[in-house]
């Protein structure tokens, strides 16, 4: 091995300066941890990789405080984000699903928040922001990640500075958060699952200020041009005014190589007429759908594209990655600060994992369905039966891309099940579960375990999702206002932090007068009365396994103590 120049150490490694990478860190960071995040690039995005933040990620920004910096994104507001289908910008439409523009969106019954539009060139900045408030974090850039080496007390991490100096980091826990090619799932020999390579994709990031002046349709966010063979390129709106991405979809068969002038070739034919454009960057991509056999092995994680690859086809990828870096975040900073026992880190491959299967299946549907809406030659034809063909794939497209516009249930309705650290019922019915899990569209609050802790609003103003991020969270809704003593003294033995809300407006939303919440905002626990073993409990949920005799027996003692002397504990009380 060359010279180490250099020994440091910290809490968390992150590798990769992504969304997710950047995530990981941040919620370290507001949690108090520290980390080092490596990301071997500048931080510059030239090609946004996403462009819609969902309602999930919006209510993890609402958590962290920055929904307004996300609003205030360069990305034009009052922009239309209609989804529109047809053959050329200046040949027919076949139909269009209208959709608001960010100044006209509301917040679902079902969160306080909406998407948003704020593609990557505009996000990372904002995660990157936020991330520098945290003085835990230290973001490093032109970093190169090279190799771990992983024992029973920690990782050794060996860098790359832009000085060409090799260094090394002594952590207690490494994150992969490296993208498709992740070099930490290689090192770690970790294989991944699925219908592998769907397409091969080359996108093209081009400028034309009056790009909606040149043709005759109302303007959109998302083009998507038809052919005879199908949906075969799109052209979306990066910032809702001069800049635009257009997509070239292939196959799997051929790995397609245009020149410029092939490529300008193909937007001439897009928009049906000539146009000036700048080309400012090209990417050729591989449309994947497949995901990691495992996301973990000992004390090193994978997160994002690292675990999981997905057709773009729906706006999940960035934004179950996200829910992987909240999801490992919260388990990381409690098995540092001591609450946190290893099945709480053997959880999360078990609790995230099924998410990316959903999710990957789903997202591949809704390629299919583009794929599938075939034509003939006499699509394009100005006659009868061109009309009857364009107005068939027009309806295919419609009813079929239905599920990918309006998919809130992917986005808010998974539910964590066969996880060691959640208490599920005995009358589960693990069928249903399945199939709700698969739907799209319907999304039913719940707060049966595992499942997304649902919002209300309160008479203060404020969300039920705003009660959790930081603690456990018992919410009590039932008419008792008992303070639940035994609970926070079992807390206060495993110095867990445990908080007590009382929400009489919640009863019959969250169907159980007490219901305990998870710092990642799902429910570990509910039941019409407190836990009988409330030890027992939060041993379980915390991931800590039956405690040592000791500590049952500091607890039996101060059971004990409660009839011996007044306890003088606070309405409301923090552990």
């Amino acid at each position: 091995m060359s010279r180490i120049d250099r020994l440091e150490s910290t809490e968390v490694v992150v590798v990769g300066g992504g969304p997710v990478g950047l995530v990981t860190a941040a919620d370290l960071g507001w949690r108090g941890r520290d980390c080092i995040l490596l990301e071997r690039t500048d931080g510059a995005i030239d090609q946004p990789k996403m462009d819609q933040v969902g309602i999930r990620t919006m209510e993890f920004c609402r958590r962290w405080g920055i929904v307004d910096w996300v609003e205030a994104s360069p990305y034009v507001r009052d922009y239309p984000q209609d989804n529109v289908y047809l053959t050329a910008l200046n040949g027919y439409e076949l139909g269009r699903e209208p959709m608001p523009s960010m100044n006209d969106s509301i917040a679902p019954p079902e969160s306080p928040q909406h998407r948003e539009r704020c593609p990557q060139n505009m996000f990372d900045p904002i995660l990157q922001r936020f991330a520098d408030t945290h003085p835990g974090v230290e973001l490093r850039y032109r970093n190169r990640f090279e190799s771990f080496v992983q024992d029973d007390t920690g990782v050794t991490v060996i860098a790359l500075n832009p000085a060409g100096e090799r260094y090394q980091i002594r952590c207690k826990y490494l994150v992969g958060c490296d993208g498709g090619r992740s070099a930490v799932r290689e090192q770690l020999g970790i294989g991944m699952q699925g219908r592998g390579l769907l397409t091969h994709t080359v996108n093209v990031v081009f400028r034309c200020a009056d790009f909606n002046q040149r043709h005759d349709k109302r303007p959109g966010y998302r083009y998507m041009f038809v052919g005879p063979d199908g949906t075969w390129a799109t052209i979306v709106a990066i910032n809702g005014s001069d800049q635009w991405r257009m997509s070239i979809i292939g196959n799997a068969q051929i790995k397609p190589d245009y020149t410029q002038d092939e490529i300008v070739a193909i937007a001439h034919r897009l928009m049906g007429a000539p146009f000036p454009m700048e080309i400012l960057s090209t990417l050729n991509w591989a449309r994947m759908e497949l995901v990691a056999d495992t996301y973990q092995n000992a004390r090193v994680f994978l997160a994002g594209d690292a675990c999981h690859l997905t057709s773009p086809t729906g706006g999940l990828g960035m934004n179950t990655g996200i829910g992987d870096a909240v999801d490992l975040s919260w388990k990381l900073s409690a098995n540092l600060e001591g609450w946190g026992g290893q099945a709480l880190l053997d959880s999360y491959t078990v609790e995230r994992r099924p998410v990316a299967q959903r999710i990957t299946r789903f997202s591949t549907g809704n390629l299919s369905v583009m794929r599938d809406a075939k034509s003939d030659p006499r699509l394009f034809d100005d006659t009868s039966e061109g009309a009857a063909i364009r107005e068939r794939v027009g309806h295919a497209l419609e009813h079929g891309l239905k599920r990918e516009w309006y998919s809130m249930n992917m986005h808010l309705g998974y539910r964590y099940m066969d996880s060691s650290v959640i208490v599920y019922e005995a009358d589960e019915n693990r069928a249903h579960i399945d199939a709700e899990n698969e739907q799209g569209a319907v999304y039913t609050p719940s707060t049966r375990p595992g499942a997304r802790a649902p919002h209300l609003w309160l008479a203060d103003g404020r969300s039920t999702l705003d009660l959790f991020g930081s603690d456990f969270v018992l919410v009590c809704s039932g008419p008792s206002r008992e303070l639940p003593t035994q609970l926070l003294r079992a807390a206060r033995t495993l110095t867990l932090p445990l908080r007590v809300e009382y929400v009489s407006e919640a009863h019959t939303l969250y169907a159980k007068p007490y219901v305990l919440v998870r710092p990642d905002g799902h429910v570990a626990w509910r039941g019409d009365a407190l836990p009988n073993d409330p030890l027992a409990l939060l041993e379980k949920v915390t991931g800590l396994g039956p405690s040592a005799s000791t500590i049952r027996s500091a607890f039996a003692d101060s059971r004990a103590s409660l009839f011996e002397r007044p306890a003088a504990l606070p309405s409301d009380p923090l552990v």
